[in-house]
């Protein structure tokens, strides 16, 4: 190896010398590239020549150091056996070493891993410590998310962001946290709307209920203190009717004894609105908003989702006037809206202000009287309106406990009122026509004593000249008087049930009972007199009972009155109290049944005239008086017979109105102008009927006439008779035997008939 780096060393020396050499060359190189004629030849002959001197110059080289190199590699190889044995214990010594350096190599890395651990650990304590309290705030911020205790977030979310974020703000997860607080604000405010919606839904399916719990108080609290009242006047109406007070009496007792048992029951399951609806969605959302910044858009939400539910529960069902359920679930829904609405007005603040409570209500009470209006109006049962009435109150008087102004529901009810009057006319006017109808127009027969107190119970009929008489007797007038007294008298009643509870005074419900009893007086049972007098099948007989019947009724009109007096407890000569009409009412009806007495005996009178068959033209009269008349006769006398109960002028002037008909009647024979001729015969028949007629007024039929008043209606056609016979004796014989008068004495009779008419 020596020598052959002393060799190369040698030859790298020549190669510097031949490059320096070769520099004289380079003529020849280029000579070669010049394109000179055998250049190339030239230049390999050179350069073999320039190789062979060089060869020549490494083998001198060589020989000259060959032994300095033989003599290197014999030491070289003394040394080897040295460095194999040096190598081998190296190489031991190195393994020994490295075995034993192992367990210090992995101890000092354990403990190189440990301090660095030691030292991370210690840093990632110093930074928990910092990042512990965000995220157990955020932690708690999602466990508050998760049982829906929002509020409590928000306030957690504001101490993240102010107090604890910023310390680690260099964080990701931070920035994470940072952006998704206004994420998780939205969530909030989006589910305490939905829970806000939830609640308004809730409460407008359970207003009904509300209002109908918050009613049923009402109007155990107002049936309790009525109870009171009525056990401290237990004599109401004693003087009216003995039994009906006494039974009234114990009613009321029941009633009392009952309500103070169902308040002792009920006294610890009073409801509020509160227990019946969780408020909690409400005042969640609002202090949510509240906390946020949005609580006056909270606020206007609210208040127009209320309004918008207010028009719907404020609209009724079509068909709401059919039954009273329809009033009363109408009623309980509008109670119910007011009752939540007075409830948040009391436990937040400014969401429900009482300006706004104030507005709404005026706004819904215009909508209920407008639609009482219109559906009351639908109403024809008497029962069903003052069940609305009851209801009305109730509804007025929960709300006004409530601080909400009712007046205008109280002046609706005397609208109602009217209406209710209305009704009961028409009831009242079927119940006369159906006793009307049922009656047998004749006098009430009594067999002995309790059948007589049966009728004066029901009837207050006193007559010292019949109570003289002995059993059976009969009184004057028919079934029907006692039937419409009683009737009266339950009208008054229902009226009354009206007028209570209305919040007036004594002498305004007598005044109210007395005016109602008027119109049924003035205008039903008139009009139903009226319509009974008018039927064709009413005969003189009827006639003459309604009569009686009427002047019955109207003598007890004055124990009406006393008798509203009574259950108002308005005494009538301390208060100007307005009075009963029935006395123009009977007396109307009375007259209206004379002049029907009058017109059917004048129709009867013409249906007797026109079976009337005069023959103008006989030669001899039949020595009597005609059948048809001798038959009307005996008509009007049995018929006058029947006057004996009526008032002596009715019966008289009945009677002169008959024979004046008659009279009438028998004059226009002669004036009718199809009658051309007249036999002697002919008029000595007619004398014969008229004396007849004027014998009937003269034995007096109708007691009370004076002298010859009633024979004064027949001086007509006596003063007729008498002419005729006057001129038929200025006659010559010859002509007063012809068989029929002439038709100028006929003309002259009439000429002298209308001068006296």
């Amino acid at each position: 190896c020596a020598c052959r780096g002393f060799a190369l060393g040698d030859v790298e020396h020549r190669q510097e010398e031949a490059g320096s050499s070769g520099d004289c060359h380079l003529p020849g190189v280029r000579s070669v590239y010049d394109d000179q004629p055998n250049a190339h030849q030239r230049f390999m002959e050179k350069l073999d020549a320039c190789i062979r001197n060089h060869d020549r110059e490494i083998e001198k080289m060589c020989n000259f150091h060959h032994q300095g190199f033989v003599d290197a590699i014999t030491e070289l190889l003394k040394v080897r056996a040295d460095a194999e044995k040096l190598k081998v214990q190296v190489t031991d010594t190195n393994r020994r070493l490295q075995d034993a350096g192992k367990e210090v190599i992995a101890q000092t890395e354990e403990i190189i891993r440990c301090r660095v651990q030691q030292r991370n650990i210690t840093t990632v304590v110093e930074k928990l410590q910092l990042c512990l309290p965000v995220l157990e705030m955020y932690s708690k911020l999602k466990e508050q998310m998760n049982v829906k205790r929002y509020y409590s977030a928000l306030k957690t979310m504001e101490q993240l962001e102010n107090l604890y974020l910023p310390r680690v703000s260099q964080y990701r997860f931070c920035q994470i946290m940072i952006e998704n607080l206004p994420k998780l604000r939205e969530e909030i405010k989006e589910i305490s709307m939905s829970d806000l919606k939830d609640f308004l839904e809730s409460i407008r399916k359970h207003s009904d209920r509300i209002g109908e719990t918050a009613m049923k108080q009402a109007q155990q609290q107002k049936t309790f203190s009525t109870a009171l009242q009525k056990q401290n006047n237990v004599s109401y109406g004693r003087n009216v009717h003995l039994g009906r007070s006494r039974f009234m009496e114990s009613k009321n007792e029941i009633t009392l004894k009952r309500t103070f048992e169902e308040d002792d029951e009920h006294e610890e399951e009073v409801l509020t609105a509160q227990d019946l609806v969780d408020f909690s969605p409400v005042y969640r959302c609002l202090h949510i908003y509240s906390v946020l910044g949005d609580g006056e858009i909270f606020e206007n939400y609210y208040r127009k989702q209320r309004r918008k539910q207010a028009r719907l529960v404020l609209q009724p069902q079509s068909s709401m006037h059919e039954t009273v359920e329809g009033y009363r679930r109408y009623f309980s829904q509008i109670v119910g809206f007011f009752v939540v609405e007075d409830h948040i007005l009391h436990v937040t603040q400014g969401l429900v202000t009482r300006t706004y409570t104030d507005e709404l209500w005026n706004m819904a009470l215009s909508k209920i009287i407008a639609v009482l209006r219109t559906h009351s109006s639908y109403c024809s049962d008497p029962d069903l309106v003052l069940e609305l009435k009851n209801l009305i109150v109730v509804f007025a008087d929960t709300l006004q406990g409530y601080g909400f102004p009712v007046n205008r529901l109280f002046d609706l009810l005397f609208e109602i009122r009217d209406q209710y009057n209305e009704t009961l006319l028409k009831k009242w006017s079927g119940l006369f026509r159906d006793i009307f109808e049922a009656d047998n127009y004749s006098p009430i027969p009594v067999a002995n004593e309790e059948e007589y107190k049966i009728v004066i119970s029901k009837f207050p009929f006193q007559d010292p000249e019949l109570d003289k008489q002995s059993f059976p007797k009969k009184l004057p007038m028919s079934q029907s008087v006692p039937q419409i007294y009683i009737q009266v008298k339950e009208f008054i009643y229902a009226s009354l049930k009206f007028s209570e509870s209305l919040h007036r005074s004594s002498t305004e419900i007598d005044d109210m009972l007395r005016k109602s009893t008027n119109l049924l007086l003035t205008r039903t049972l008139s009009s139903c007199l009226q319509n009974l007098i008018k039927k064709p099948h009413i005969g003189l007989t009827e006639l003459v009972q309604i009569i009686i019947n009427t002047t019955h009724l109207e003598q007890a009109c004055k124990y009406l009155e006393d008798f509203i007096s009574n259950i108002t407890n308005i005494s009538q000569v301390t208060v100007h109290t307005a009075r009963l009409y029935g006395l123009s009412t009977f007396k109307d009806a009375r007259h209206a049944a004379e002049g029907e007495i009058y017109t059917k005996l004048n129709q009867k009178i013409d249906e007797f005239i026109q079976i009337a068959d005069y023959d103008w033209t006989m030669s001899e009269s039949d020595g009597r008086a005609s059948g048809y008349l001798m038959d009307l006769i005996n008509f009007l006398r049995s018929t006058f017979q029947v006057f004996t109960h009526l008032p002596g002028k009715v019966a008289q002037t009945a009677c002169m109105s008959a024979c004046q008909h008659l009279s009438t009647s028998l004059m226009q024979m002669l004036l009718d102008s199809e009658l051309k001729q007249i036999s002697m015969g002919a008029i000595q028949q007619f004398n014969l009927d008229v004396i007849q007629c004027e014998l009937f007024a003269s034995s007096e039929p109708v007691p009370g006439f004076q002298g010859d008043t009633l024979q004064l209606a027949f001086i007509d056609l006596r003063q007729v008779r008498h002419y005729t016979i006057v001129s038929l004796s200025k006659l010559p014989e010859k002509k007063r035997n012809v068989e029929r008068i002439p038709y100028q004495i006929i003309y002259i009779v009439r000429i002298f008939l209308l001068l006296i008419i």
